[in-house]
């Protein structure tokens, strides 16, 4: 029993190993360009704008009805999230050492 988890713990740190190549991902590759650009594109543009509003919009109300500040901050807070999010997770995804 004990050798046979040994032997599968080996195996799957040489699967690890020869996989890790998958971490430069961020980096090359055209495969998934065109699906970012039109999430990029939906985020910054009209909708996240517009979801933007709604989320200011819809704290600001239950702000009022609930007398507690809370809700329209946290519109606020996801107003600002979806405007800075995709250049966040570009950074992050492309930094290379």
């Amino acid at each position: 029993m004990q050798s046979s988890r040994k032997w599968i713990q080996g195996a799957l740190a040489l699967v690890l190993l020869a996989t890790a190549t998958g971490a430069l991902a961020g980096t090359t590759g055209t495969e998934f360009q065109s699906l970012y650009t039109w999430l990029t594109g939906l985020v910054q543009g009209y909708f996240g704008k517009a979801a933007a509003v709604a989320a200011i919009g819809l704290g600001a109300l239950f702000s009022l009805a609930r007398l507690n500040p809370i809700a329209i901050l946290s519109g606020i807070g996801f107003a600002v999230f979806l405007q800075y999010a995709p250049t966040i997770a570009s950074g992050i995804l492309t930094a290379t050492i």
